[in-house]
């Protein structure tokens, strides 16, 4: 528990991690899958694989340069998905409900979805005609009203053009997330970003011109070259934009990523930039919401974190469209194959837009959660947030105390200065605990997702 002497081990943004995930035999028809699974909550989430470069950094499932007519091909492939997964849903509702969309588990004209994400990738490496077309697939095929629940969407400095964000706005786009990294121009290129701040500044012009909601800005920490005067200087020039919502993250060195080796004393240099940052952005009137997330308070944002917008992460279900996506329903993980290396990524997608309707109807490779390991998501989901673990909600949930399920852990982490307890009885992380989130989170794995992790073979 927790015994690595670095707090970098791994950014935990879902349970298990995809490397746990395996080829699923028999692979199981997505209408038996989601059947009896709640639906009147559910978050919908569109992967667009291609970005305009790969940032030393990356290693997300993406790949650049696609032709135009890859695209295209994708985007029907994407559409062919969306019915087949549609029409599971919907089989899956009927059957459990008998027919009366009133009864439990049933859904009225079909599932209902609270939130919706596009994600990458570089959704805006779409040009504005296609973004149109992505959007009334989801709205049309998948019955999301884009218009009437929090949407967030990615871009980058390049892609952020003035037409492409036209489209945004104009279907309800409520939040809209850019990767700056550094608004330094030799940090910039040190992390393989070759950007300009210029081209930086002009986007963010366009993104406020645009009007959303909220704007997110993703800062880097541990850039080669960067240091707490540099650091300060992309901090300032975030804030000077006024962002509603500001993610800080580790640079890390990933196996298959651009970036070479690093040193041990990285991981202190790292850690310092870690609370120079947060220490200033706390004082520029940011509250903490996580290690990375930091936002501006207020309550009547509609792109609030998902636990405050009526979908709950640690509990409701996620349907992904998209080779590299994946969904989540309370007892099965599941997705396409996963890679990184660019000639796996390549070869996933050629094989993605070739499959027909029926190739979308079961799942592929997953994981399959018993009891303890939805309960040791739960508790990774809500104590990696600053706002920590709601004993009610995980009473309700499960049957039993989250302290004599996890006492153990929960003592090791008190002992080290990580978790505290608030007066409202929730277990939380301290400061320090939340620095340490890299390390916490992965140590809270089960064994068996570890052993799993441990063998498998990145390509």
């Amino acid at each position: 528990m927790v015994t690595a002497t670095s707090p970098y081990q791994g950014y935990v943004y879902a349970y298990p991690h995809k490397t746990a995930y395996r080829p699923l035999d028999p692979r199981p028809p997505l209408r038996r899958v989601w059947e009896g699974e709640p639906m009147d909550s559910l978050s919908l989430y569109l992967h667009i694989p291609f970005c305009e470069m790969r940032c030393g950094f990356c290693n997300l499932f993406t790949r650049t340069g696609a032709p135009d007519e890859l695209v295209a091909a994708y985007l029907d492939a994407l559409e062919r998905q969306a019915g087949a997964v549609r029409e599971a849903l919907d089989a899956a509702l009927d059957s459990a409900s008998g027919g009366d969309p009133g009864a439990p588990g049933g859904a009225p004209g079909g599932p209902v979805f609270a939130v919706a994400a596009v994600g990458g990738g570089t959704p805006t490496y779409l040009s504005a005609a296609e973004l149109t077309r992505l959007f009334d697939l989801a709205e049309r095929t998948m019955g999301v009203d884009l218009r009437t629940v929090p949407l967030s969407v990615e871009t980058s400095p390049a892609t952020a053009t003035a037409d492409r964000l036209a489209v945004l706005a104009e279907r309800g786009t409520t939040r809209i997330s850019i990767g700056v990294q550094s608004f330094v121009d030799a940090e910039a290129r040190a992390a393989v970003r070759p950007q300009r701040r210029a081209e930086v500044e002009a986007a963010l012009g366009r993104i406020r011109e645009a009007g959303f909601e909220t704007l997110n800005l993703d800062l880097i920490y541990g850039i080669d070259g960067q240091d707490a005067r540099s650091w300060r200087h992309s901090l300032d020039a975030a804030l000077a934009w006024k962002p509603e919502e500001i993610y800080l993250y580790p640079l890390y060195v990933r196996p298959l990523t651009g970036l070479g080796r690093r040193a041990r004393d990285w991981d202190d240099h790292r850690l310092g930039l870690y609370r120079r940052g947060r220490d200033h952005l706390l004082a520029a009137g940011y509250e903490q919401v996580s290690m990375r997330m930091f936002r501006l308070p207020d309550p009547a944002r509609t792109a609030a974190p998902a636990h405050t917008t009526g979908y709950c992460c640690q509990s409701d279900g996620m349907v992904g469209l998209g080779c590299g996506a994946r969904s989540y329903t309370s007892t099965l993980h599941y997705s396409h194959e996963y890679a990184v290396g660019t000639r796996q990524v390549r070869a996933i997608i050629d094989d993605y837009v070739r499959l027909a309707p029926g190739d979308f109807t079961a799942a592929n490779v997953g994981f399959r959660l018993g009891d303890d390991e939805r309960r040791r998501r739960h508790l990774i989901q809500s104590l990696l947030q600053a706002e920590g673990l709601d004993p009610a909600a995980y009473r309700a949930r499960f049957g039993t105390e989250a302290t004599a399920d996890f006492g153990a852990e929960f003592d090791r982490l008190a002992a080290r200065g990580w978790l505290e307890t608030d007066a409202a009885g929730w277990p939380r992380l301290t400061a320090e605990g939340l620095a340490h989130s890299d390390a916490i989170g992965p140590a809270l794995f089960s064994g068996a997702v570890r052993e799993l992790m441990a063998g498998y073979e990145a390509r």
